[in-house]
């Protein structure tokens, strides 16, 4: 057999694999801050399903925290509640408001593809998720979105052949005695 072939052959059994391998493979999501001038990804974080990410800032003029709480659902963020301490300017009002010991609870259900956030010193801006703060701020001059990316076949793939050991390489772990 030519090396062309045994090479295409070779390449055929890796796709196999990898198709069988991808669909028990773990959905691993992906909260990622985007720079909406530049496209640029600021940062990446693991995510799953029910993951809960926090949009924390102080409101510019009551000065008293606030906190937009979302859920990762699929591929969206799903808001749950906006905790706040007082009414101002940008703050719900005439909507039903629980008051509680975090505070003033507006609970809500609406999900986005993508939220825009637009970081400010006065606010300081910081995004929690699962307890790590990241401050908006100082990564970015700017514009972000916030979004959920799930990987594609192509990502699967990629992380399915990296467990792959070459049948080549003496070294591979399925050649250890």
């Amino acid at each position: 057999m030519s090396r062309y072939l045994a090479g295409i052959l070779a390449l055929l059994v890796l796709l196999g694999a990898a198709a069988t391998v991808a669909p028990t493979a773990s959905a691993d999501r992906t909260l990622v801050v985007t720079d909406t001038e530049t496209d640029e990804q600021l940062l990446s974080v693991p995510v799953d399903d029910g993951d809960v990410v926090t949009l924390s800032y102080t409101h510019s003029v009551e000065k008293t925290p606030v906190e937009d709480i979302y859920v990762v659902d699929g591929t969206q963020l799903r808001m749950d509640r906006m905790v706040f301490h007082s009414h101002g300017a940008g703050l719900p009002s005439d909507a039903p408001i629980e008051t509680t010991d975090e505070g003033l609870v507006l609970d809500l259900n609406e999900s986005y593809d993508e939220v825009g956030v637009v970081p400010g010193s006065i606010a300081g801006h910081e995004l929690i998720v699962d307890g790590e703060r990241y401050d908006l701020v100082s990564l970015s001059d700017g514009a972000v979105s916030l979004s959920i990316l799930e990987p594609t076949f192509v990502d699967d793939f990629l992380r399915t052949e990296a467990r792959f050991a070459s049948i080549d390489d003496p070294r591979s772990l399925h050649m250890q005695p």
